[in-house]
């Protein structure tokens, strides 16, 4: 066991490091029963439910079988670009950005490779990485900083998606003019297998299991019945998902919210950084996710400012840049390391100079909201 531990603490930084800030807090503020209020139960509920529901749908080929049918309908290389690209647009902005590029990007590279362009594997896949990060800000569920943050705000669903929205339009903008110049109107046909597997009535278990999730996020369903539903629906119809939940993420939430409780409580620490952060939010949620990832920085800052709404939108522009700005981001590269490791300085080149344009731009928007 502590060997499977410490396995699991090596292949997952963020883990490791949330857990010596836990630790390190609590030499600031000795543990005691105080320690289970700090815990958001709501999100950690959510967080894992929807782990259960997405995995269950993508065991189906649901997922797949929605990518097959819309490229079926596809003709040209543009065509094949703008389809892949906004799959994870829009697909994570219900499924979380992370689901989405686990489900999409070796699709995509299948897809590429039948369609002759290999050569524009690095571009397509950055163009994928960088939808599912900016769509999945649209929504309460389109991240986890997002679930956690929307709880911390007192936001409506409508306000969420007012505050996010003009951003997400922008993103979509941009992603057609990188798109559009990159790839011509060239006759193809992909020549897809259709996915196999498609069972209508599991599949209408999971959406069912999904839109009570949604009915939750939006205060219709309380989470402990959500959590009790869920689990035994789950149990009795497919057991061997429990397997598949991101235990560590949920740990590393338990971890931040330890660290950020306990510092809560030492006055004279929280005050003093309080002040740094106060009115610069947004800015810090930006720079603190390219060091940390936008995961973190949110859980961080949210424990010495009020204005949750500045981190909702600072925290998800700062997915933007550095390869470990969304943790999301690595999914994608590890798909182009292990299929195309000649061509991972290249990647990592194209994935940071349009990262650093889509960021500068987005930013450089937000002045003026």
């Amino acid at each position: 066991m502590p060997k499977r531990i410490l396995s699991l603490l090596k292949g997952d930084a963020v883990l490791a490091a949330s857990l010596c800030l836990a630790l390190f807090s609590c030499f600031l503020v000795p543990p005691g029963p105080r320690y289970v209020e700090y815990l958001n139960f709501n999100t950690l509920i959510l967080l894992f439910c929807l782990m259960l529901i997405i995995e269950g749908l993508r065991q189906e080929n649901f997922l797949q079988m929605i990518g097959n049918r819309i490229l079926g309908r596809v003709s040209t290389t543009r065509g094949v670009a703008l389809t892949l690209v906004f799959l994870c647009f829009f697909s994570s902005m219900f499924i979380t950005n992370d689901v989405s590029l686990i489900t999409f990007v070796p699709f995509g590279i299948l897809v590429l490779n039948m369609a002759g362009l290999t050569e524009r594997i690095c571009y397509t896949v950055t163009l994928m990485t960088i939808a599912a990060n900016l769509g999945s800000m649209f929504t309460p569920m389109g991240n986890p900083q997002n679930l956690y943050l929307f709880s911390l705000s007192g936001l409506s669903i409508p306000q969420f998606l007012l505050l996010t929205g003009p951003y997400v339009l922008a993103a979509g903008i941009l992603l057609l003019l990188f798109v559009f110049p990159a790839f011509r109107k060239e006759g193809i046909s992909p020549g897809l297998a259709p996915a196999d597997g498609i069972k209508k009535g599991a599949v209408c278990f999971y959406l069912i299991l999904f839109v009570c999730c949604l009915l939750t996020v939006a205060g219709l369903v309380p989470h402990a019945l959500l959590l009790a539903a869920v689990s035994v629906a789950v149990a009795v119809k497919n057991r061997k998902l429990f397997l598949h939940v991101d235990y560590s993420l949920l740990l590393t939430f338990v971890f931040f919210f330890i660290f950020v409780g306990n510092l809560r409580r030492a006055e004279g620490l929280h005050s003093l950084i309080s002040s740094l952060v106060l009115g610069r939010e947004r800015l810090l949620g930006v720079l603190m996710s390219q060091a940390i990832s936008n995961v973190p920085a949110a859980m961080l800052l949210s424990g010495y400012t009020d204005r949750v709404q500045e981190l909702i939108v600072g925290t998800n522009l700062g997915g933007l840049g550095t390869l470990i700005a969304s943790m999301a981001s690595l999914i994608s590269y590890k798909q182009i390391a292990g299929g195309f490791p000649e061509q991972k300085r290249d990647y990592f080149k194209i994935f940071t100079g349009c990262n650093l344009v889509f960021l500068a731009l987005l930013c450089l928007l937000s002045l003026f909201l």
